[in-house]
């Protein structure tokens, strides 16, 4: 029977299609390790980590030098008090070393320590004095642990570590979850600068595991087609790369969907993995899930919201931090040299699931944008969105969670609710773009139909932006291929018109000869 791609838990080889885990993390871990050194390692949910650490801990293991034992730490993350949860923790690490250790280096059970001032530093000391081999600890789940736990774990690790020429202590600690050691003091309760004291700030160095190269998904996606004789094309590899760079969890669930829930048994082209992206996102499947959750927190607000609103990417000091927390979420990445969203099927969620709310709201919409032969009667649908933004723009925007991005929210709302009857919509924005594209693509008439539409504001304070938004259309539809387009443009400003009076149009030209047709509202 062929193996699956996996989509929940660790890999396990004989039943998963797996690339080879260890070439997920950095090669000088096990420097680390015979350094004695106290280390982090961080990745987004459902990247490999565990499946990369867990192979970790086997390779120490198999050189027959240390005492390695991996270690999940999940069960304490609904304990709040100290004490029970640090019993959970020496508990879990404990069972850990009954299943990874000869009974001789088996530790002590956690009943031993019940009590103890430091638990977790009493069992931690004894167990390391009953071992004769250096003692490497990897402890998953560790910012699972509620705050006033997490601060004990690291703070009782940290003074180990620091007396371990006098007394005994595990050779080597590796804490890995999703955040990187700078939030495990905001987590704990304190500020979470860089600078600012650190229950745990004896680590060596914070490390990632990789992403799947674009070749790597070639290989995993190979196992499949040597165990079943089905072929990925070329031109769907390239797509899974596109939609995903790379991110484990997105290049495992479009292939498990299109053969697990599609049944598809030919060759596997673009058109398979665009239906499985667009069900992926319907079906709100747990990771997609746990990323839109995410937006309900300031500190990705602060960061995303710029890219949608078009701002032009200028960053103060403080705001690195929440840079860096998107960044260890997985939800950002540095791409052609600007920030960006990590991947395209992120870039879509998000303002998808923004736009969910002020979609809701959107009622009525009267079939005239679509014409007898099921084409798509661009005029009458914008004349109807100006219709809509005179008589609930003004409201929408004061309730608007994300103010400063919320004229494009309410857009892509009114245009999400069109194309779910028969199109998409391709968005491309990030930081230092300093507008947002749209490529509405219509399906359901005699022949596709392609609108390149640009959104720019109007701040209060700036000049009119229609100079830059035409230069800025006519690059997109150059790169589009397409010979017209749209530019909305928003007006915050004091002086804009009232609210009953915007929705004007007018006709412009690009510098390369392109009709640009250019509504302000």
């Amino acid at each position: 029977m062929p193996r699956t791609f996996n989509t929940t838990g660790p890999n396990i080889e004989a039943l998963h299609y797996t690339l080879p885990p260890l070439g997920r993390i950095p090669a000088d871990v096990f420097d680390f390790v015979k350094a004695g050194n106290y280390f982090v390692l961080h990745a987004p949910r459902q990247s490999g980590k565990t499946t990369s650490m867990q192979a970790f801990a086997r390779a120490l293991r198999g050189t027959g030098q240390y005492a390695a034992v991996y270690a999940t730490l999940e069960e304490a993350r609904a304990t709040v008090a100290i004490d029970p949860a640090l019993r959970q923790v020496v508990d879990a690490i404990s069972r850990a070393s009954r299943a990874y250790l000869p009974p001789e280096e088996h530790a002590p059970k956690a009943d031993e320590f019940v009590g103890e001032a430091s638990m977790l530093s009493a069992f931690l000391t004894a167990w390391s004095r009953q071992v004769t081999r250096p003692l490497v600890l990897i402890l998953d789940e560790i910012d699972a642990l509620p705050a006033e736990p997490l601060m004990a774990v690291l703070g009782q690790l940290r003074a180990g570590y620091l007396t371990r020429g006098d007394t005994p202590f595990p050779h080597s600690v590796c804490l890995f979850g999703m955040r990187n050691i700078r939030d495990y003091k905001a987590a704990s309760g304190g500020s979470p600068r860089i600078g600012t004291a650190s229950p745990f700030n004896v680590s060596k160095r914070a490390i990632t595991v990789a992403y799947f190269t674009a070749k790597e998904i070639g290989d995993l996606y190979g196992q499949h087609t040597a165990e079943t004789g089905q072929r990925f094309t070329e031109a769907a590899l390239d797509r899974v790369w596109q939609l995903s760079r790379g991110q484990p969890f997105l290049v495992n669930a479009l292939a498990d969907w299109v053969i697990s829930r599609l049944h598809w048994t030919g060759p596997v082209d673009v058109a398979q993995i665009d239906a499985a992206k667009e069900q992926l996102i319907l079906d709100r499947v747990t990771h997609i899930d746990s990323l839109a959750a995410r937006l309900c927190e300031d500190r990705v607000r602060r960061v995303i919201e710029p890219m949608l609103a078009g701002d032009s990417g200028e960053r103060d000091d403080s705001d690195f931090a929440d840079v860096e927390y998107c960044r260890d979420l997985g939800l950002v990445a540095t791409i052609d040299g600007n920030l960006a969203v990590a991947n395209e099927i992120y870039r879509e969620v998000i303002p998808r699931e923004l736009a969910a709310h002020p979609q809701s709201k959107i009622h009525g919409l009267l079939p005239s944008w679509r014409r007898p032969d099921g084409s798509l009667d661009w005029p009458s649908l914008m004349a109807q969105f100006v219709e809509f933004w005179r008589e609930n723009g003004e409201w929408m925007l004061k309730r608007a969670h994300w103010p400063e991005a919320a004229h494009q929210i309410v857009f892509m709302a009114f245009l999400q609710k069109v194309v779910n009857g028969g199109g998409s919509i391709d968005r491309e924005y990030g930081l230092g773009r300093k507008r947002l594209d749209l490529l509405l693509c219509w399906s359901q008439g005699p022949a596709p139909q392609w609108i390149a539409i640009e959104l720019k504001l109007w701040r209060q304070g700036k000049k009119d932006p229609l100079a830059e938004g035409l230069l800025q259309i006519d690059e997109y539809l150059q790169r589009m291929a397409l010979g017209e387009g749209v530019l909305v443009i928003f007006d915050l400003r004091a002086e804009a018109l009232p609210w009953g009076e915007r929705g004007s149009k007018t006709a412009e030209v690009t510098a390369s000869g392109r009709g640009v047709e250019v509504w302000r509202l």
